[in-house]
């Protein structure tokens, strides 16, 4: 939990938090109108998904960096 409490204080982070910002803004907009039809379904998986995307290549990244930090070190 330590490796995701890291990435979401860098850049990555600071991302993925604005954009999930929006995307909730706007579906609390959209719910105060009434507007919860699929529009609204389709906002909600689509955050979901990229935030999943954001989370996974934050950590695919992280993986290869650590797994090639001797290399990197090396230079």
């Amino acid at each position: 939990m330590n490796t995701i409490r890291g990435l979401m204080d860098g850049p990555l982070g600071v991302y993925a938090r604005t954009v999930l910002a929006v995307r909730v803004a706007e579906l609390r907009r959209k719910a105060s109108q009434r507007d919860l039809g699929a529009s609204a379904i389709e906002l909600a998986i689509i955050t979901a998904i990229i935030g999943l995307v954001a989370v996974g290549l934050a950590l695919l990244i992280q993986h290869v960096v650590a797994t090639k930090k001797a290399t990197i070190g090396g230079l």
